[in-house]
């Protein structure tokens, strides 16, 4: 097993069996009050949550060194540095590190060691982020519903090859409805009154991956809701002796769902979970990408207040839970808990950690700059969220013909072929000339394969209006600020969808369900009862944004292979993309029939 930076006096057993790992002894942080002998202990958890394949403060799509316009960092090697600061001030054996999730997709390098040089091949490469949490050394994960997207097989091959347990005690067995994963550890803080502090950290997971990766956990795992869990796991923690009980919840805090009634759990819980479930006195928080310093739930059964710390994603921020206990009744009380999140850009990266993965960092540098084509002209995504851009043509043109090849001498050969596709990234190009992998790569950065799916001219429709909630209503004369007319309701560009194929007008004066008109196909209004297919992500075919009747219905032809690739393939094949060969303005903003742009 490699060497780690903490070092545990046991280790753990099989899933669900609750054997403690025990910490360090170090110097241990104490708080005595003025005249009270009462004993005190405090310590530190520290948590990132979302790092998304994230070791270097680099981004692989553009080949340059990551920055934001708030400046963000990003990376383990940087969180690492703020780690043994952390270390340093408080004691090592007065620390816990923990994640939330969302670990090995994300980036090229994670990427790379998932479908170029997997880690699942006969004497196969240590996954990067193994080896960066390793070094680092994190006390446990938390399961994110992204560590899916590669099967199964490959997330066993990183539970293996992690120092550390991978928690999810709502990810279970299809068969057995048993943990399929670790639900818990424990872990024990050494105080010098030799009364050491039980700490339990219990992971959950989100019950989307039911719906997002249905192909990969279908009859194998089932993922039941973060509060029943909770639920139940909390109270057989505390009657195991635990004096501290900690979260780590891949689950946003605000009690929405992006899946709708498709199933019967809530997607962001871990308010719910504060909220509903005695016994917890954390939750370190994922998946949402929010930054929540602190954040104070009370427990309706106890009036407790729980505290909630999300993290800024992909290691921008390092949260920090300060406990504070007392020795009461013979065991350890938390009389006091807080939490804040420090920024990782006031760090430099840690050379131990960039040293470690220099190769594998090389590797995949020379990887996204292979050249695969060529350009007539730059497109970008910059104004994709508005307008109806070339490059969100290119993604829909390669589908669509993708699909008509697939379908091609076939039941449903004669059917017109639409696309759908969303803006994934703002900053996404294809510059004029040469295109390398990354530019490619940057335009479609999830790892979402290709279906077709059979829909009429009514249901398209309905998919329009509800992808068109994304806007928000703007009167007639009023500005227009394109830096607040997206994203209403709370809708993430990628749940924006346009449709390829067709034309239509969206009208941003009307309300929500009465904006798409003129609809029409081959310049004639749309039959309702006409039969059209889909090419479609799978995310979205699964139920991904809750978009209506795609998930239920009829598929034609499903993709094993990434959209991303089927893209890159494209362009090699042809080796020049040129856009007045498929693009076309399909849909417009407008307000009662003017444009807005």
């Amino acid at each position: 097993m490699p060497l780690n930076r903490r070092t545990f006096l046991g280790t753990s057993a099989a899933a669900g069996a609750g054997v403690a790992i025990a910490g360090s002894a170090t110097a241990p942080a104490e708080a005595h009050s003025p005249g009270n002998s009462r004993k005190r202990y405090s310590f530190t958890v520290m948590g990132t949550t979302d790092l998304h394949g994230n070791v270097f403060n680099w981004d692989y799509f553009t080949d340059r060194e990551f920055d934001d316009k708030a400046h963000n960092d990003v990376g383990l090697a940087k969180i690492s540095t703020l780690v043994e600061q952390i270390r340093a001030e408080k004691g090592r054996g007065n620390t816990l590190l923990i994640d939330a999730g969302d670990t090995i997709q994300g980036t090229q390098l994670s990427y790379y060691y998932a479908k170029v040089d997997p880690i699942t091949a006969e004497q196969g490469p240590v996954h990067p982020m193994a080896q960066a949490m390793n070094a680092i050394g994190y006390d446990a994960a938390a399961l994110g519903n992204h560590e899916f997207n590669y099967g199964i097989p490959l997330l066993r091959k990183f539970e293996e090859q992690c120092d550390f347990p991978l928690l999810g005690a709502n990810a279970l067995d299809a068969r057995t409805l048993k943990p399929a994963f670790r639900p818990y550890v424990f872990r024990k803080l050494r105080t010098p009154y030799g009364r050491d502090v039980r700490v339990a950290i219990l992971g959950l997971t989100n019950p989307g991956i039911a719906i997002w990766d249905k192909a990969n956990v279908q009859g194998r795992m089932t993922f039941p809701g973060l509060e029943e869990q909770a639920a139940k796991w909390v109270p057989k923690l505390r009657s195991m002796g635990a004096d501290v009980v900690i979260v780590s919840a891949h689950s946003g805090s605000s009690g929405t769902s992006s899946y709708g009634d498709q199933l019967p759990y809530v997607e962001n819980a871990a308010g719910l979970v504060a909220e509903q479930v005695p016994g917890i006195d954390a939750i370190l928080v994922g998946h949402a990408h929010s930054e929540i310093p602190e954040y104070f739930v009370t427990n309706k059964e106890t009036g407790k207040q729980v505290v909630l710390s999300e993290p800024l994603k992909w290691g921008q921020r390092l949260t920090l839970f300060d406990f504070d206990l007392v020795w009461s009744a013979g065991r350890w009380t938390v009389e006091k808990v807080g939490a804040k999140v420090v920024n990782s850009n006031a760090a430099d990266e840690d050379p131990e950690i960039t040293k470690l993965l220099a190769d594998e960092h090389a590797k995949v540098v020379e990887y996204v700059n292979q050249v695969i084509g060529a350009s007539t002209v730059a497109m970008s995504t910059a104004e994709a969220p508005w307008k109806d851009e070339p490059i969100i043509d290119l993604i829909s043109v390669v589908q669509a013909e993708t699909v008509k090849a697939a379908l091609a001498g076939g039941a449903y050969a004669a059917l017109p072929v639409l696309s759908q596709a969303s803006c994934f990234s703002r900053t996404a190009r294809i510059p004029a000339g040469q295109i390398t992998l990354k530019d490619a790569a940057g335009l479609y950065p999830f790892e979402n394969t290709l279906e077709a799916r059979l829909l009429t001219g009514a249901q398209l429709k309905d998919y329009l209006e509800y992808s068109a909630k994304y806007y928000v209503r703007t009167a007639p004369g009023a500005p227009v600020d394109t830096a607040n007319l997206t994203n209403a309701d709370n809708t993430p560009d990628y749940n924006y969808d346009a449709v390829y194929g067709l034309t239509y007008d969206i009208d941003i004066a009307q309300p929500v369900g009465s904006r798409i008109v003129n609809l029409a196909f081959e310049g004639r209004p749309i039959d309702p009862a006409a039969q059209f297919v889909l090419a479609v992500n799978n995310y979205r075919a699964s139920g991904g944004g809750n978009f209506p009747h795609v998930p239920r219905a009829q598929q034609l032809w499903s993709d094993s292979d990434e959209i991303r690739n089927t893209i890159i393939n494209w362009v090699k094949a042809r080796g020049t993309v040129d856009p007045a060969q498929f693009a076309s303005v399909g849909w417009r903003l407008t307000r009662e029939g003017t444009p807005v742009f």
